[in-house]
């Protein structure tokens, strides 16, 4: 049995190896919170025995962020952070690699004036938008993972001792994560050929609609001419293989902008902007959301929905079956990353290119006309259940069950 720091050793293995998969000669970027210092360094210190040129490392502090919500003035949210978009660009051209150490207090931002998180994200989303297109369409090699803090420890298992809430936590990420096993990489190989596998079957038959079917979900999504079913571990531009989740369970397509009708109800709370977003519903219409509701969060869903044109439509369809390995650990994560791998789930947004055939070389025009969501934002929501059945539609109307009580059929 490994000890923790066997485990963490195996955690900033699969960072570097499986996550972004560092090569010789290559720059890493590192964008994590303060508490997360002790992965950190061991990242830094794999990535340059593989070779890496340089890696630099940001740091965040979410007693910094907060403060600054709560005593800078308004207009400082609407200055774009042009020097820190500049720089990511002029890196990822550079061919680096990018790795982010998620830590955030899911309730860091509650109680800070709507319109404030609003401006930044906006003013952020814009300044940043040359960026992420390139993460998105896997020009470069990027990845997610986690770190436990307190305060999210804490909001996981908040009737555990304090001390115990970090311990359950990370017990809870080395499995996910795999970093358990005396041999991940293995692991994480054998993991990834079955989501291939998934992906060249859903590929195979070349729905034309998905019809998903649960308790306050009653939704069709019609896929575009040319999707394609992919899952977290790709490839960028460069031919480099990298893993863009740690951990991941989901096999993924682009919708069609348009092709969304129906009702969707949300099974899972949503982390988004520093609040809780929870027991929501959205109605649309030729693929737009035309009305929604939300038990706690509305000002929050409200404003996400009004970001920009596009984040009132679908740009991500994500297949996750009920019994997986972070759906039957039964904990409520209350960060995307973990809990949209426990679920099926939809996300708000743009959508990558990658998604559809030939899709990363085609500029941004040819993918609207295609029917490719573009949007300042992508925000995954949990919508999964072990009542959901899901239908593919062929084009000449049969169908096929996709899933039946929450998982494969």
């Amino acid at each position: 049995m490994l000890d923790f720091n066997q485990k963490l050793e195996n955690y900033a293995l699969l960072a570097v190896k499986i996550g972004v998969n560092i090569q010789p000669g290559q720059t890493l970027v590192v964008n994590a919170d303060i508490v997360s210092a002790e992965l950190v360094r061991l990242i830094v210190r794999q990535a340059y025995e593989a070779g890496a040129k340089l890696v630099k490392v940001n740091y965040s502090d979410e007693f910094v962020t907060r403060t600054r919500y709560d005593l800078a003035p308004s207009e400082s949210f609407l200055e774009p952070p042009k020097w820190q978009a500049d720089e990511l660009e002029d890196l990822a051209r550079g061919g680096a690699a990018f790795l982010t150490i998620i830590s955030a207090n899911p309730d860091l931002l509650n109680g800070v004036e709507a319109s404030r998180i609003a401006d930044h994200q906006k003013t952020a989303g814009q300044a940043m938008a040359p960026y992420r297109e390139m993460l998105m369409a896997n020009q470069v090699s990027w990845t997610g993972l986690a770190f436990p803090s307190a305060s999210w420890a804490a909001k996981v298992f908040p009737d555990a001792a304090p001390q115990q809430q970090i311990d359950l936590l990370w017990d809870a990420i080395f499995k996910a994560v795999r970093a358990d096993q005396e041999n991940p990489v293995q692991a994480w190989s054998v993991h990834l050929a079955g989501l291939k596998q998934r992906c060249e079957l859903l590929n195979a038959k070349k729905y034309r609609k998905l019809h998903y079917t649960a308790p306050g979900t009653d939704l069709t999504i019609e896929l575009p001419e040319g999707h394609l079913w992919c899952q977290a571990g790709a490839v960028n531009s460069r031919g480099m293989a990298f893993l863009a989740n740690i951990p991941t369970e989901e096999v993924f397509t682009a919708p069609l902008k348009s092709g969304a009708n129906g009702t969707v109800r949300s099974t899972k709370p949503l982390s988004y902007g520093g609040n809780i977003i929870d027991r929501f519903s959205l109605t649309l219409e030729n693929g737009k959301v035309t009305d929604f509701t939300a038990e706690v969060g509305q000002e929050a869903l409200a404003s996400l929905l009004a970001m920009d044109e596009g984040a009132a439509y679908f740009g991500e369809v994500a297949l996750v079956p009920f019994h997986s390995p972070i759906s039957e650990s039964g904990i409520l994560y209350y960060t995307t990353l973990y809990d949209e791998n426990a679920s099926c789930h939809l996300a708000l947004g743009a959508s990558y290119a990658f998604t559809l055939q030939d899709g990363i070389n085609m500029t941004k025009e040819q993918l609207v006309e295609l029917g490719m969501n573009q949007s300042l934002t992508h925000v995954d929501f949990m919508m999964g259940s072990p009542e959901m059945n899901i239908d593919g539609i062929a084009d000449d109307g049969s169908t096929d069950p996709i899933f039946r009580n929450g998982d494969w059929a």
